[in-house]
């Protein structure tokens, strides 16, 4: 009996060290000593330069676009860890959506994507946002808002990239410590990217509690990041795809992320005569929050939507869109 014991101490001890050798080589997809759903998101992010996404509704299945922003990204930073926070999902109801959601088994199944609850109580331990949290009434802004909390804690506890998920990913990002300008003087929050206690997201939280107000669109999100880029740099105009830097922050031309505009988003949905190359970007932000009537890729609709579905997550183009929509014409021809 002693024996076994011995045997399996020394099973798991391997185990635990090969795990230890895969997070410091680098090697970590490539050979992973465990399976993944065995993995806790402090073991993932720990590894550093996570790639991290947030649904902070109840929603449990990723609709296409949030499902291309993932895969996108899992394909551009395959030597990252991709996490997809989700608030409504728990983890007894993980491996039941796996089967029973396309998108959510499609994601899993990448080898560098992990899906995780998104406690944000726990996320806020240690940060400035988690007296804010315990006092705070849920409000109308209240889904945007508390993403803006959650971002922040993320990048800071753990650092990497945050991206909404509406981005999709063409080609890897440069940088390390960086804003998204989403015009001249103006930063988004919807990208950006910082090492693990960096004085200005740390400061950036802070201001979050002291000026908190969620009546005010933006205020904890673009708004913020911009006055508080504001406080320690001089901001110019850009000319043309330069960017700027200072305190060793790069503020990220427009062009990286934001070539189409946002009053302009409904040309992502628009057949192009001549298709952009997007040669001076590094993702592109397709304004989900302005599709109120919900504008949809379509298969063989040869929007430019359509065609960064196929060329950036081809996978999710296949299932989600293309079969989903042979699905729906056999189930209305059987219905006939």
């Amino acid at each position: 009996m002693l024996k076994k014991i011995q045997i399996c101490f020394c099973f798991f001890l391997a185990l635990a060290i090969l795990y230890e050798i895969s997070l410091l080589s680098g090697c970590f997809f490539s050979y992973m000593p465990m399976p993944k759903h065995f993995l806790t998101p402090e073991q993932v992010l720990n590894l550093g330069k996570s790639i991290i996404f947030l649904e902070t509704t109840e929603r449990l299945e990723p609709p296409p676009l949030v499902s291309c922003s993932v895969e996108s990204a899992a394909r551009i930073y395959q030597d990252r860890p991709i996490i997809l926070f989700m608030k409504g999902l728990t983890n007894d109801t993980a491996l039941d959506l796996n089967s029973s959601y396309a998108a959510f088994s499609l994601l899993s199944s990448m080898k560098n994507v992990f899906i995780f609850p998104l406690q944000m109580e726990t996320i806020f331990q240690e940060t400035p946002l988690l007296q804010w949290y315990n006092q705070v009434s849920l409000e109308k802004n209240w889904v945007h808002v508390s993403s803006d909390a959650s971002r922040l804690a993320l990048i800071w506890k753990y650092g990497g990239i945050y991206m909404d998920t509406d981005v999709i990913s063409i080609r890897p990002i440069p940088e390390e410590s960086f804003l998204a300008a989403q015009k001249s003087r103006f930063s988004s929050n919807g990208i950006f990217g910082f090492p693990a206690h960096h004085k200005f997201i740390w400061d950036c939280m802070e201001n979050f509690v002291l000026k908190y107000n969620g009546n005010i669109w933006g205020n904890q999100g673009p708004l913020l990041m911009t006055r508080m880029l504001k406080t320690i740099c001089n901001l110019t105009d850009f000319k043309g795809t330069e960017d700027h830097s200072c305190q060793n922050i790069s503020f990220l031309n427009p062009q990286r992320f934001y070539p189409i505009p946002y009053p302009a988003w409904h040309r992502y949905y628009r057949v192009w005569d001549k298709s952009p190359n997007f040669n001076h970007s590094y993702a592109l932000h397709l304004w989900n929050f302005m599709n109120h009537n919900r504008k949809a890729v379509v298969a063989g609709s040869n929007t430019l939507a359509e065609k960064l579905y196929k060329a950036y997550c081809p996978t999710t183009y296949e299932d989600l869109i293309q079969n989903a929509e042979l699905r729906d014409f056999t189930f209305s021809e059987d219905a006939a």
